[in-house]
């Protein structure tokens, strides 16, 4: 079956990111295939690849490889994915099953991995979310917390998880980590960024005990089924261990109610009727989870703060031309760096 991909997605039959024919022998050693294979982009730029893989009988997996010419292993490691993808299939933390690893770069030129293909639905904007009737946005509302929660929950000797990263100090590593890499790669002065920086560093909560934390939590990383459930739980390339109110208090950041202004770049789609409102949102993580929440808006600042560092780099590498084009507006990711590190200075105003 020849898939027809949507405007989305890329057919690739051989060129950058997949050796198709090396591919298909390790599918056909790996997995009940018919061929040919057909691959098709789903996600790519400057995080791990995406493709989406069908064979001659319309079955359908996913393989994950790291960015094209990316060495960074530490950023891309593929089999540390690939551990943590299949050590949570035994939980109730919803991923898609994973069919294997090869780690033999001379497949295709990397290390990748494959899993089973989760036929669900992506809420990336606006425009998808209202597809969907009120009572699905109620249900993903309320499938987003319970399932975060689930990934906080998770017995990590139990999964064999306990050894993935550090447990203790996980805020101050990761402003170390963050500001670190802003100062590496700015291309200008940003005070605002460095006050929130001094502020969050002289305000720490204490940690409690770790727990999964999956670093990039949001709806439009979860693919829901169309009542509204989470199916899958996606892009786990940056997940460690730390503290979980990180990932709750990022949610926040994604998350915008009707009645506030969004930082540019960040979707509005839960605004929308039926969505919950953040208060909810972050009321029924305290009930499933038994969590103080009383520090949450220090969590919300290092979020709004630590995506202010990263959109920072990308305006960085925009200004010198390290994505392929010296020339062009740039301007507004600078003007967003402001816009969040103002919201992350707002939220820790709140803070008692």
């Amino acid at each position: 079956m020849d898939p027809a991909p949507d405007a989305k997605q890329q057919r690739v039959d051989g060129v950058e990111g997949v050796d198709v024919e090396r591919v298909t022998e390790w599918f056909a050693e790996h997995t009940d295939v018919t061929a040919p294979l057909y691959f098709e982009l789903i996600t790519g730029g400057h995080s791990n690849l995406t493709f989406a893989v069908t064979d001659a009988d319309g079955r359908r997996w996913v393989l994950r490889r790291p960015p094209l010419g990316q060495v960074l292993a530490t950023a891309h490691d593929m089999g540390r994915e690939h551990r943590i993808i299949t050590a949570l299939a035994s939980t109730d933390v919803p991923v898609a099953p994973t069919i294997g690893l090869c780690t033999d770069e001379s497949v295709n030129g990397a290390p990748f991995y494959v899993m089973e293909f989760v036929d669900g639905l992506v809420v990336r904007d606006a425009s998808i979310a209202q597809s969907l009737l009120p009572e699905v946005r109620r249900a993903a509302s309320e499938s987003v917390v319970d399932v975060l929660a689930r990934i906080h929950a998770v017995d990590l000797d139990a999964v064999g998880l306990s050894d993935l990263g550090r447990h203790d100090s996980y805020i101050a590593r990761q402003l170390k980590r963050w500001y670190s890499q802003f100062e590496k790669s700015k291309t200008r002065e940003v005070p605002e960024l460095d006050a929130v920086h001094e502020e969050l560093s002289a305000r720490i909560p204490d940690q409690g005990p770790a727990t999964i934390v999956h670093g990039d939590y949001r709806l439009d990383n979860c693919m829901i089924s169309p009542e509204g459930a989470i199916m899958a739980v996606l892009d786990w390339e940056i997940c460690t261990l730390g503290d979980p109110l990180a990932d709750l208090g990022l949610l926040m950041v994604y998350w915008t109610d009707p009645d506030e202004s969004s930082p540019a770049g960040i979707s509005g789609a839960t605004t929308l009727d039926g969505f919950l409102r953040k208060h909810e949102l972050l009321e029924r993580y305290a009930a499933l989870s038994g969590r103080d929440l009383s520090s949450i808006d220090y969590y919300v600042a290092f979020g709004y703060w630590k995506l202010a560092c990263i959109i920072e780099g990308v305006y960085a590498r925009y200004k010198g031309g390290a994505m392929g084009h010296r020339d062009g507006d740039f301007d507004f990711f600078g003007e967003q760096v402001v816009a969040l590190v103002r919201s992350a200075h707002s939220a820790m105003e709140r803070l008692a």
